[in-house]
């Protein structure tokens, strides 16, 4: 799995801090400790709720295993890694219209401000992006899909936009590209023919869309390469052997700020058509004659060649 963290805030940004922290970790833990790692993550409504001592009971370790996976993280006991689960829980819990009345007191009097801040938030956003980390993941995830007979793309609800305009932007130069969408409810039905030669590109931000993990478990399962654009490297898209591409979504807002999963989009698009230069550019130059010739876009009366 290749991920890069998110440093930026988040609605879920402390949990994303508790899951980086223990995905750094988890290679050096113990088996005890690796083993009540996994159910923490694998459970966090439970880490919020129970005791530690019905936890360990659960994780099938000693209750002495949750103190000594805290410390190792770096906290000073097992209590306050379960009270930062159970502020995020009550935050998870407040649903969008809570979520809204806590977000939106970005300089409530001003629309300017609130603009500017959320402005300046996105490109803080944007800018923890350039890094080696991402990078080498996106490098990663251009070789899988460039190589793959299709690329299958698949995202809904607020992610819909994310996977249609990754869909859009192969079109153009190839005819590779297949949009899993779900109009007449046969959405997924082309996964059927899909297989190891192919790959699928899905994006998917928390709270994950059941229908969406489902078709990427069944793409795992016929061999697809999975490329993952989500907000956690524990993102049930994400399989020991995907590439997942980590992105901030917080947002003054009651919606995901999906800027940073545009971006991963717009460039992995350009890498892969860069990968098949010239062939790009001969169907670009055809492109533009079918649309020429369709007269599809406005064109400004100096635009349009003399008589």
């Amino acid at each position: 799995m290749l991920f890069f963290r998110d440093g930026c805030g988040m609605p879920n940004g402390m949990m994303q801090r508790i899951q980086s922290r223990i995905a750094a970790r988890l290679p050096e833990l113990p088996g005890q400790l690796r083993q009540a790692a996994q159910w923490i993550v694998d459970n966090p409504r439970d880490v919020a709720l129970l005791s530690m001592r019905e936890q360990a009971r659960r994780a099938g370790v000693q209750p002495a295993s949750m103190t000594r996976l805290a410390q190792a993280l770096g906290y000073e006991g097992f209590d306050v890694l379960r009270a930062q689960h159970a502020d995020i829980l009550r935050d998870m819990g407040q649903g969008l219209s809570g979520q809204a009345q806590n977000r939106l007191k970005v300089d409530a009097g001003s629309v300017a401000g609130i603009a500017n801040a959320m402005i300046s938030h996105s490109a803080a956003q944007i800018a923890e992006l350039a890094n080696s980390d991402v990078a080498s993941a996106l490098d990663c995830a251009a070789d899988h899909l460039s190589k793959s007979a299709r690329i299958f793309c698949l995202g809904q609800r607020s992610s819909h936009a994310v996977a249609w305009h990754f869909y859009y932007a192969l079109s153009l130069v190839s005819d590779r590209a297949v949009l899993l969408d779900m109009a007449g409810g046969t959405g997924f039905d082309p996964l059927m023919r899909a297989g190891a030669n192919d790959a699928l590109f899905v994006c998917c931000v928390r709270p994950y869309t059941r229908a969406v993990v489902d078709a990427t478990e069944q793409a795992r399962q016929r061999g697809l390469r999975i490329v993952a654009v989500t907000d956690s490297p524990f993102s049930p898209l994400v399989g020991a052997d995907d590439t997942a591409l980590i992105v901030p979504t917080a947002s003054a807002s009651y919606l995901h700020a999906m800027t940073p999963a545009f971006l991963m989009a717009d460039i992995l698009a350009a890498l892969i058509a860069r990968a098949d230069d010239p062939a790009t550019l001969a169907r670009l130059d055809g492109l533009d004659r079918q649309l020429a010739t369709l007269n599809t876009f406005f064109q400004f009366p100096d635009d349009k060649a003399d008589p």
